[in-house]
């Protein structure tokens, strides 16, 4: 996922891109390039981080107000100073940087080359810009109208900035398929991604639409459509503050956001549910209701962790509110040709609001008439502003590549909507209804307990940070944490980790299992322990190291177990929200003493905003 900024204004633009790229280093980058727009209108790009950028700008002349900065994830062509943004056309008239892919790039540059244009990348952002520059020249147009009119034959998603030398105090940016914000301040106005690098100047900001182009000097702002049609920009105010962007004292923003998670949670579920209301309330869904209670079937979609917790969600509904419920893969649903009826329910789980494979699912299902809501933690962003009704997180800005607080913010929004449907459908009685809810209320207080043992966790993590393979283990809510852990540990520290349901060992696992195989098993007390017991038998009978998640007070499996993680008594149904804390800071504590980068692991992005 690529990160844009953009500036015009009287500030000096260098600064304000630098500090903006910095701030946007979470989204996964492999190179990075800035352009300031002076007399001599200079780029400078190169592969690596913002710091490696900031030494080779050093020394050089950045001084403007207007300018364009860009972090790259290489989609086409490998990581170097060539392929890296900004790019510059043939002529040298556009300047362009580009979040997404432009799937019919082939067939231009072909078409471009038969011209006589060269290229110097091996980018689909190359020809982009240099398509711009030809519909330009050709048609003595306007900067503006080259855009949109080069743009018009673009198959694929686009977030871009642009600057033409002919007009040089204007800047143009597009959107399609790829997350674009503008701030709005006094003669001043910021581009970028998402808003991190925004909030330190402003609160206001507009969302682009797809095929929204923007025309944007110190004077104003023009927004148009691809069709040439006058559209009115909404302005909507942030609610994010600066110092949530912050590692606030932490050595990585993926420990924080581990440790924020009692306030998280706790600001997912305020003012919706409490023992003070012996209810739930959640606004968002006022008006569909209805159309929940009599909902013939749930289908639950997302991608990675926000599938996970998706997989939770399928045993809340089923459990307290007897639905029918499908979780499928975002990318695998929008391909497979779905049975969708208007008297479904699909959910889309997205911290971001902008998982592209998760956006087009949506798309796809409201085109078949289902109800679509939306469980996401970005306000303003893509999928709460497309889908019919949905819950907001609320659980804080999340920086940290791998997923934290958005999976048990998504998890403690899925249970809420469990309990409003299962009550209102007569499934959960008062008493029921009630003792659920103040077992929630007790979630944020039970994982403080926790997080107070982490100095065991990490002495667990020193024990196995050379393991070269680690397996899961859960059952019934538990077996989605299971496949969290693993995830957590595969994509932070580069250990390979498989989670699997605890009665499938049998069934192909158990020929892993040896003296050098860590095994995590989530043993907590419910319906199942009986059988888990069994399980971590089974490998102890092989000598198999486990580590268990148990119960706090347990006295069996502490006889059995290498290594034990108490967790505080909880309600069966809301254990997930426990036992993944463990996990999380047990893979956190690995790859650190790996020295894994575990901010920004290789290859990965916060959001994956193209295919």
């Amino acid at each position: 996922m690529c990160g844009i900024v953009g500036y015009i204004g009287n500030r000096e633009a260098y600064n304000v891109l630098i500090t903006g790229l910095k701030r946007l280093e979470y989204r996964g980058y492999d190179s990075a390039g800035i352009s300031i727009l002076n007399s001599q209108s200079s780029i400078y790009k190169c592969k690596g981080k913002v710091s490696d950028l900031e030494r080779f700008v050093s020394g050089n002349n950045v001084s403007g107000t207007i300018g364009m900065g860009h972090t790259r994830w290489a989609t086409h062509g490998e990581p170097n100073d060539v392929n890296a943004h900004p790019h510059k056309s043939f002529h040298g008239k556009f300047i362009l940087i580009h979040n997404g892919i432009i799937e019919n790039y082939a067939r231009l540059k072909e078409k471009l080359m038969a011209l006589g244009i060269p290229f110097k990348s091996e980018t689909d952002t190359e020809v982009l810009v240099n398509l711009i520059e030809y519909v330009y020249e050709k048609g003595n147009s306007t900067a503006e109208i080259a855009v949109r009119m080069a743009l018009s034959e673009v198959i694929g998603a686009y977030g871009l900035v642009i600057a033409c030398t002919d007009e040089p105090d204007k800047l143009i940016a597009a959107r399609k398929g790829s997350p674009l914000v503008i701030g709005v301040g006094s003669k001043e106005y910021f581009i970028a991604s998402d808003a991190t690098p925004i909030v330190e100047y402003t609160k206001s900001v507009i969302y682009l639409n797809d095929n929204d182009v923007a025309i944007i000097s110190r004077e104003g702002l023009i927004l148009k459509n691809l069709q040439n049609d006058n559209q009115i920009p909404r302005i909507h105010q942030l609610d994010l503050d600066i110092g949530e962007i912050d590692k606030g004292g932490y050595k990585h923003f993926m420990l924080k956001e581990i440790f924020e998670q009692p306030r998280s949670i706790l600001d997912t579920f305020r003012g919706r549910v409490g023992t003070e209301l012996n209810a739930v309330y959640l606004g968002g869904l006022y008006n569909v209701t209805e159309r929940l209670v009599e909902a013939r079937r749930i289908i639950i979609i997302g991608c990675g962790t926000s599938w996970h917790a998706g997989l939770v969600g399928e045993y809340l509904f089923e459990d307290l509110a007897r639905i029918s419920v499908e979780v499928e893969y975002a990318s695998e649903f929008r391909y497979r040709n779905p049975i969708i009826t208007p008297d479904d329910v699909v959910i889309a789980i997205s911290q971001s609001g902008e998982t592209a494979d998760t956006l087009a699912a949506v798309r796809l299902a409201k085109e078949a008439g289902a109800l679509v809501l939306g469980i996401c933690n970005v306000v303003g962003s893509s999928i709460p502003r497309e889908t019919d009704a949905g819950v907001y997180t609320h659980a804080g800005p999340e920086i940290g590549v791998a997923s934290t607080k958005a999976f048990t913010a998504q998890v403690t929004v899925l249970a809420m909507m469990a309990l409003l449907i299962g009550r209102k459908k007569n499934v959960l009685s008062e008493e029921q209804y009630l003792s659920y809810i103040k077992s929630l209320t007790e979630v944020p207080g039970r994982i403080e307990q926790i997080l107070v043992h982490d100095d065991e966790f990490k002495r667990i993590a020193s024990l196995y940070k050379l393991a070269n393979n680690f397996l899961y283990l859960g059952r019934g809510y538990l077996f989605p944490v299971a496949l969290e852990g693993a995830l957590k540990l595969k994509e932070i520290s580069y250990i390979h980790a498989e989670g699997y349901p605890a009665a499938e060992m049998k069934h192909g696992p158990i020929a892993l299992i040896d003296h050098k195989m860590p095994v995590v098993v989530l043993a907590t007390k419910d319906s199942s322990y009986e059988k888990i017991v069994s399980n971590i038998q089974e490998v102890k009978a092989r000598n198999g190291i486990v580590i268990a998640v148990v119960t706090e007070g347990e006295s069996v499996i502490t006889k059995m177990a290498d290594h034990v993680l108490e967790i505080p008594v909880i309600d069966p149904i809301f254990a997930p929200l426990l036992a993944v804390i463990p996990l999380q800071l047990i893979a956190y504590h690995i790859a650190t003493m790996r020295g894994c980068n575990v901010d920004q692991p290789r290859n990965l992005a916060k959001s994956v905003t193209v295919e």
